[in-house]
């Protein structure tokens, strides 16, 4: 019932910004949970940050400081601001919207197609 749409990602260098982007259509529950987590080759995934529909954020210990989360709820859509970016932060980056205030698990939740995010050094 919901769809994502991620864009934003792309190869910047150490210290850098990029700012992602994820677009959500569908059905929408007023109160949900939308988000990013991210994998890294041979690494498990990780939450990355989230943000519900009241603005309620919470983040990795790994980037608080220099992610920022908002979200605009009349487009629908989220927003990662990565600054100070580090090569540890090279990863694919996958949205996901989740009805409720839950983050999604086992089989619940939606996720978009993932980008790709490259940090050099």
């Amino acid at each position: 019932q919901v769809q994502l749409v991620e864009s934003g990602g792309g190869l910047v260098q150490a210290g850098g910004s990029l700012r992602l982007s994820c677009a959500a259509s569908g059905s929408i529950f007023n109160m949900n949970r939308m988000g990013w987590s991210r994998q890294a080759p041979g690494k498990q995934r990780e939450l990355v940050a989230s943000i519900t529909s009241v603005r309620s954020t919470n983040y990795a210990d790994s980037v608080k400081g220099r992610f920022t989360i908002s979200r605009d709820n009349a487009k629908n859509t989220v927003y990662l601001q990565m600054n100070s970016l580090k090569p540890e932060d090279t990863a694919v980056y996958y949205c996901f919207y989740n009805g409720g205030w839950g983050h999604p698990s086992d089989g619940n939740g939606y996720w978009g197609q993932g980008t790709q995010v490259t940090v050099s050094s």
